[in-house]
């Protein structure tokens, strides 16, 4: 039977605890670790204390809405690892629970200080894998970092909004989930290596070097002297391919893309559509040169009809389109519906959120249920029991303040 991976995180915030979950979804042991209380404001994660409470008492209190989904199926410790006997009781964890892998998403310049520098731990346990998602790398280990930040940093908040409005931020706090799918990947990566060479590795994700290697389809075209509209905002439309873009319908909205000269030629076909065609259009490159009256053009068709008839015409020559729908209609689509990952709030209510990634295996039908996100300090107790601490060395180090 295959080992249980163990993954001991010091994280906080969104980018890291999203890629611990993964770990999570797939079965293995995730501990969190949170620092003990200073008196400065509420302990532990600031992530706790974001969003709607949950239930009326104070059982919900430190696990509000925002904090749930990214934390369910962990279990949570608090440590002091400014103390050396913090420190020491991190590598005592590491050691006797055969802790597979350490993250980290604090600044690079406090990993000394904690005790939790790559090359301390890695020297000490050699099979660890060490991975931290950081704002700009441990080059720059002072630099703060926060997912609109790095988005304004690196271009998205550019090449994202309408055309002739201002910068915007992107719906969903992508470069954090970016940041902590690549941490996954390659802790993965250094997981299938350890089995050839017995050893860990140390890896650091950067997230503006993260969001950076997402401008594929932009930064290159610097050096290809391109013209200024093809880096910037472009709105609902795609910078390249003509047309791609929302259009009015009777009943709301659709949008639909148009990713090839086949499939323009599909959709002129449709009755409806044969008035948007013309000789110069064939082609994409000809489309460019009326991109602004073909959009017109496709949007006074579209106005003349509802949603279900245009979609119906657009499904029958295979061409991309979509109702816009909002996150309630997402919930309920069937393709999705039965993916949905569970929990149970304390008070017995069942939560739905997002589902995996991928699907492994032949339960991939079936939503996984995973336990409700661990209250502050939870398991402190247990999981230094589970070490080998006797229970009056582990009431010493709550007395001490190591430990909460």
């Amino acid at each position: 039977m295959t080992r249980r991976r163990t993954v001991l995180s010091m994280e906080q915030a969104l980018s890291l605890p999203y890629a611990t979950l993964r770990f999570a979804q797939l079965g293995w042991r995730v501990i969190r670790i949170e620092s003990t209380p200073t008196g400065e404001g509420l302990p532990g994660d600031p992530n706790r204390y974001i969003g709607s409470r949950l239930t009326n008492d104070d059982s919900g209190d430190d696990r509000r809405s925002y904090f749930v989904a990214p934390n369910v199926g962990k279990e949570a410790i608090a440590l002091n690892l400014k103390d050396p006997r913090g420190q020491q009781v991190l590598q005592r964890l590491i050691d006797e629970l055969d802790v597979d892998v350490f993250c980290c998403n604090t600044v690079p310049s406090r990993y000394e200080s904690l005790g939790i520098a790559p090359s301390l731990l890695r020297e000490r346990f050699p099979r660890l894998v060490w991975a931290g998602i950081s704002a700009q790398g441990p080059r720059y280990p002072k630099a703060p970092g926060y997912d609109p930040v790095i988005q304004a940093m690196s271009g998205f908040m550019e090449v994202t909004g309408p055309r002739d409005g201002p910068p915007t931020l992107t719906g969903i706090p992508v470069i954090d989930l970016k940041a902590g799918d690549e941490l996954y990947a390659n802790v993965m990566l250094a997981l299938l290596d350890r089995t050839d060479t017995g050893l860990g590795r140390e890896i650091h994700v950067s997230m503006l070097q993260a969001a950076a290697s997402w401008l594929i389809t932009v930064l290159p075209l610097v050096d290809f002297h391109c013209r200024p509209d093809e880096i910037t905002r472009a709105g609902n439309e795609h910078r390249k391919f003509i047309p791609t873009n929302v259009y009015p319908v009777r009943d709301g909205f659709v949008y639909l893309a148009i990713g090839s000269d086949v499939q323009w030629r599909r959709l002129t076909a449709i009755p409806k559509f044969a008035t948007v065609g013309n000789e110069v259009r064939r082609t994409n490159e000809g489309r460019h040169a009326e991109r602004e009256a073909i959009h017109r053009d496709m949007a006074a068709v579209t106005a003349r009809h509802t949603a279900d008839e245009i979609l119906a015409d657009l499904g029958q020559a295979t061409i991309p389109a979509t109702r816009i729908l909002d996150i309630r209609q997402v919930r309920e689509l069937p393709q999705l519906r039965e993916k949905l990952t569970r929990t149970t709030l304390p008070d017995g209510r069942s939560v739905r959120m997002q589902p995996s990634a991928v699907d492994l295996g032949d339960d991939a039908s079936a939503p996984a249920e995973l336990p409700f996100a661990p209250r502050y300090g939870q398991h402190t107790r247990s999981v230094l029991r589970e070490a080998g601490l006797a229970d009056a060395d582990v009431a010493a180090l709550f007395d001490a303040g190591i430990a909460a």
